[in-house]
């Protein structure tokens, strides 16, 4: 694959060290410089780098070891965006029926949001430095500003219309990718929890209930993407990955992919779809017979929940299965998320980490003849 996404990909962020968790709770409570922490996170994230390569990694990602949650550590860099906490209780559940109790953050909208500078920039360009690979930028999708609290999370005094706020938002995207563009960057994943969400027919029904339908969501949500993009480099992939919850290997949402795929894969104008598809929560393969030919469809076949390595012939099995509705050549392979969305990560070691990337990377060398 010249360009990406690789036939061994994956999501992006990666369990963070111990000594850097200990460093930023440092930090937190006032005990530790702020420069001697982004010291800290420069060390991790070249080690990271080195173990990516490693392993036989293309896209390389700094593990997002500069951020606390995937989103709001971006989100919130907007003018006219603010956090609040314990608003909101997510049921995350683990595969045994375990329940996790989380308060996550929750953004509001309160004036008018504005792209005031670099948000990824810097941090590109010391992993740009840092690997002769293809660097990869994370950044939460627009619909992560505004599922979550709706209508009632963006001021209706600064916003009367929701159209205003949606061709704010969206400038805003087209000028932090133009300013990643101008500094190189050539891979970019934006990630999307909602789209996900949206399969799940109890949180479909419960988005009806607030007067929301979900298929007009659907669709706003991929003009989202194609508006925060249309000024994108043409020789700059876009990818989107969608995500049911990740959480101390907890999860949100089930269902299949149906009531979104049709929409999704169609109307989103970019070159690849994470998809999860790691346990039956996922439905079956099914959806992807809505794939366009021009878009690759990354198979999350593999767990970052779970410590085990999947067997070799259980992950090409799964392959064969969806090659009855997508070419092989379309596909890739990745794990359905990343291993840590969150600084809190996953129920797993860093070693337990590496020895699944590796069977990634063994898995697409075996299926493609190449990661």
């Amino acid at each position: 694959m010249p360009r990406p996404p690789f036939r061994a990909d994956h999501v992006g962020s990666f369990l963070r060290p111990e000594r850097l968790r200990e460093a930023r709770d440092k930090f937190a409570a006032g005990n530790l410089a702020a420069a001697d922490l982004h010291a800290l996170e420069d060390e991790c994230i070249r080690e990271v780098v080195r173990a990516q390569e490693n392993v036989g990694l293309k896209g390389i990602t700094d593990g997002e070891f500069r951020r606390t949650f995937f989103h709001v550590d971006f989100l919130e860099r907007l003018e006219g965006v603010e956090t609040r906490y314990g608003e909101f209780v997510a049921a995350f559940r683990k595969s045994d029926g375990t329940q996790v109790g989380f308060r996550p953050p929750t953004m509001h909208v309160g004036s008018k949001v504005k792209w005031v500078g670099p948000i990824q920039g810097p941090d590109f360009d010391f992993l740009k430095s840092a690997t002769t690979r293809t660097p990869k930028v994370c950044i939460p999708a627009p619909s992560m500003l505004h599922f979550r609290g709706g209508r009632e999370a963006i001021s209706d005094a600064v916003y009367p219309r929701l159209e205003d706020f949606y061709a704010d938002l969206t400038a805003a995207y087209r000028a932090e990718i133009a300013d990643l563009a101008a500094r190189g960057c050539r891979y970019l994943q934006f990630d999307d929890t909602n789209l996900a969400y949206l399969c799940d027919p109890d949180i479909r029904a419960r988005t009806q209930a607030r007067g929301d339908d979900p298929d007009a969501l659907t669709r706003l949500y991929c003009r989202l993407i194609n508006e925060s993009i249309r000024d994108k480099p043409a020789d700059m992939t876009i990818c989107v990955h969608l995500c049911r919850g990740n959480f101390k290997s907890a999860w949100v949402a089930q269902g299949g992919y149906e009531p979104v795929a049709e929409i999704l894969l169609n109307e989103m104008k970019i070159d690849g779809f994470f998809l999860e598809y790691d346990d039956e929560r996922s439905g079956d393969f099914a959806p992807l017979r809505f794939a366009p030919k021009s878009a690759t469809i990354v198979l999350g076949l593999m767990s970052s929940k779970k410590a085990v390595p999947e067997p070799k012939d259980e992950v090409k099995r799964r392959i064969d299965e969806a090659t009855k509705y997508v070419a092989l050549e379309q596909c890739c392979l990745s794990h359905q998320c990343g291993f840590s969305s969150t600084v809190h990560g996953n129920d797993l070691s860093e070693a337990d980490e590496w020895i699944k990337l590796a069977r990634l990377v063994e898995i697409a060398e075996e299926v493609w003849g190449e990661v």
